[in-house]
């Protein structure tokens, strides 16, 4: 692909339109699905450079005979790469997944027809339309509270600790489970679950993040 992109016109024109195409898509998946609800420009930023990364990648690399030892290193340089941040949520890595399958649907214009790339992307766009459609309809997210009124921890008083939590931190609680239950602090680990109208990064965190993680780079 590298060598007919150099010698001949047509296929800097297939190069130009492959990557038009690509950034189109990617951009109205993640502008227009992924970030209206998680508002991350964080991933925002990530999403559509490893699209490009990846389209150009496959696209010029897409001829070239891969020797055993080349593919390996490849493949070791990517094993390395490491974000030095939390854990990227189920969300986040699902569009991942899904702008990198974009990203080599789009670098193999060349090698298949025109009207298959063009199926997939569409499909793509609507399939990721109809699942955020149908994710949007379920209200129930998830939170950890550090609770500090274990007077109300016993069954028989949940309906006053549900009271308690909807004044003190003005979520419209469905229902509560009692962890971890410390009574030299006073204090209660709650997983709070609420309606919410929209995604929040902390939804469904499973644990606390410890004091030195807080202050990792």
């Amino acid at each position: 692909m590298y060598d007919f992109l150099i010698n001949n016109a047509g296929g800097v024109w297939l190069f130009l339109i492959g990557f038009l195409v690509n950034f189109a898509v990617v951009y109205i998946v993640v502008r227009c699905f992924y970030f209206p609800k998680s508002q991350r420009r964080d991933y925002f930023f990530t999403y559509i450079l490893m699209s490009i990364s990846i389209f150009l990648l496959i696209f010029i690399l897409n001829d070239v005979k891969f020797k055993t030892g080349f593919a390996l290193g490849l493949f070791a340089i990517f094993s390395i790469i490491r974000y030095r941040t939390d854990s990227m949520p189920v969300r986040e890595m699902t569009y991942l997944f899904a702008v990198i399958a974009i990203s080599v649907i789009n670098a193999v214009i060349g090698g298949v027809p025109w009207q298959i790339t063009v199926g997939a992307n569409l499909l793509m766009l609507a399939s990721i339309a109809c699942v955020e459609a149908v994710r949007g309809r379920q209200l129930v997210s998830t939170k950890l509270v550090m609770y500090d009124r274990i007077d109300l921890i016993p069954e028989e008083k949940r309906p006053e600790m549900l009271e308690d939590l909807k004044t003190r931190t003005g979520l419209d609680i469905v229902n509560v489970e009692v962890g971890h239950i410390d009574f030299l602090k006073d204090s209660a680990m709650l997983k709070v679950h609420y309606r919410a109208s929209g995604d929040n990064s902390v939804d469904k965190t499973v644990k606390f993040p410890k004091p030195d993680e807080d202050n990792d780079d």
